[in-house]
């Protein structure tokens, strides 16, 4: 699974709406190693790290096929970095199973979940009905935290090192999160996950309180 392109933020662009006031989300694609660090790529910025970047969004995937598939949709050349990727990836990362590690370069990610597109990508897409759309088309892309650091440079590969047993991937988390609450939960009891925050959040109470 080629990873095509590493990005890292190339401008802050103001925002009128959001807690700072600025997004990170405009990023551009650099070249040689890259250090792979626990808050992501060396040189990228997340604004607001509560909402939209921290340890468990530390790195953020699409598929290359995917973009493809939204500029054909929309008319418009999407070039790397363009949604706020750090990786464009030869591989359907929605289809990644939540908790999967992988090894890029000699750093280690894990797969903690999907994108939640929020008022802040419309914004910057300019299109006041992207949220709806962008859930809709049903794939969100996939964040990692990084379990180990290291150091990467694109053309380099995710190598597949784990697999959870339970078989939820970020699309389907990302498409209906309801069905998975018990699955996710029961895995992460059992100790074959880590599950993070901004997944549980999402938890009925008595899910949330078992774990």
């Amino acid at each position: 699974m080629r990873v095509t392109h590493i990005c890292v933020v190339s401008e802050l662009t103001p925002v009128s709406i959001g807690r700072v006031g600025v997004t990170a989300i405009k990023k551009a694609p650099v070249d040689g190693q890259v250090k792979v660090t626990r808050l992501g790529m060396w040189g990228d910025v997340q604004a607001d790290r509560a909402n939209h970047g921290g340890a468990e969004k530390a790195v953020y995937a699409m598929s290359s096929s995917e973009m493809a598939w939204w500029e054909n949709e929309l008319g418009i050349e999407l070039p790397p970095g363009t949604w706020g990727e750090n990786l464009r990836v030869e591989a359907n990362v929605d289809d990644f199973i939540i908790g999967s590690r992988y090894r890029f370069g000699t750093a280690i990610l894990e797969v903690t979940g999907c994108r939640n597109p929020c008022r802040t990508f419309e914004y910057y897409r300019d299109d006041p009905g992207w949220i709806k759309r962008f859930l809709a088309h049903g794939k969100s892309g996939t964040y990692f935290r990084v379990k180990d650091s290291g150091e990467a440079s694109a053309g380099d590969s995710l190598e597949e090192l784990f697999v959870p047993s339970h078989g939820v991937s970020v699309g389907a988390w990302f498409r209906n999160k309801t069905d998975y609450f018990e699955t996710l939960v029961k895995s992460h009891r059992a100790g074959e996950i880590e599950l993070a925050s901004y997944l549980t959040k999402h938890f009925p109470n008595h899910l949330k309180e078992t774990l």
